[in-house]
């Protein structure tokens, strides 16, 4: 539990490409400076939000430093790239959907009163992260994942996937591609690809293969002490990738290798209800999605 009276300072992280993510956020600024707080959001929304004279502007890196709690208003990939932000800090994050599906946000659009839950106590779930280490012949380069690492060929075509603990062969895979999921990613593409939904609290490391040409190539829950070590052998049938969260594609070569562990950082998601994750498994997963 966490204590709102020493949480005043409160950044404002707003996806305005998301339809009412602008009027929601000028709503939820509003009950927020009703109830004393500081708010902060950067410079580059000075022109949006500039008739407020009372909103701080300034450098997103160092008002993020500042902060004591993270509103991020529009879906769940606004949650993901305001959480990579956040690293090393792990300063509690609050999600506000004005998206779609918005699994991982703890408040509706239409539930923005739950704010004044912030000027006291709320609850916080601490969510593991995954690091994902490419290795080439040039270096190394370090990704942190709060979904999922995504591999694939481009266009979809088959490749052989093998993952290693160590030395030691775990599973070969003849697949379009695979995914390493987080639980917390457990309901995004891995759970398209058929692979278990996880309770957000667990560390594990979840895999799913992406149209396995096998029909006893099956989902795995790995232990979070286990250093997976990814290779293919495309033979140059095929281009192969990797995307951390949905983000860019970077080249994957037939030389390089992956390796994926939990990370050492971790990020905070404040709830503001009970059972936000049921809840959302319930009244999201369980129905169909309508345009």
């Amino acid at each position: 539990m966490s204590n709102g009276n020493s949480k005043k300072r409160i950044f404002i992280y707003p996806n305005l490409k998301k339809n009412n993510a602008f009027d929601c956020a000028l709503l939820a600024c509003e009950i927020l400076f009703r109830k004393g707080f500081e708010l902060y959001i950067d410079e580059s929304f000075r022109d949006r939000f500039g008739m407020d004279e009372r909103m701080r502007f300034g450098s997103e890196k160092e008002l993020l430093k500042l902060a004591d709690i993270v509103l991020a208003i529009g879906g769940d990939g606004t949650i993901l790239e305001c959480a990579k932000k956040i690293i090393p800090n792990s300063t509690p994050i609050l999600g506000i959907n004005s998206g779609r599906l918005g699994f991982m946000a703890s408040v509706e659009q239409g539930e923005l009163e739950l704010l004044d839950k912030l000027d006291g106590e709320y609850r916080t779930e601490k969510r593991m992260l995954l690091s994902v280490m490419h290795i080439t012949d040039n270096g190394e380069t370090e990704y942190t994942a709060l979904n999922d690492a995504v591999i694939a060929g481009a266009y979809s075509h088959l490749c052989d996937f093998e993952i290693f603990e160590g030395e030691r062969l775990i599973t070969a895979v003849r697949a379009d591609g695979m995914v390493f999921g987080t639980p917390t990613g457990s309901t995004a593409y891995s759970l398209s690809a058929g692979g278990p939904i996880i309770e957000p609290d667990m560390e594990c490391i979840e895999f799913a293969p992406i149209c396995a040409h096998s029909l006893f190539a099956r989902p795995m829950i790995f232990s979070a002490k286990r250093r997976l070590t990814v290779r293919h052998h495309s033979s140059g049938r095929a281009e192969i990738y990797f995307c951390i969260d949905g983000t860019e594609n970077v080249p994957f070569a037939e030389t390089d290798r992956l390796e994926i562990s939990v990370s050492r950082h971790y990020i905070n998601l404040i709830d503001l209800k009970e059972g936000t994750f049921y809840n959302a498994v319930n009244e999201k997963l369980m129905r169909s999605i309508k345009g």
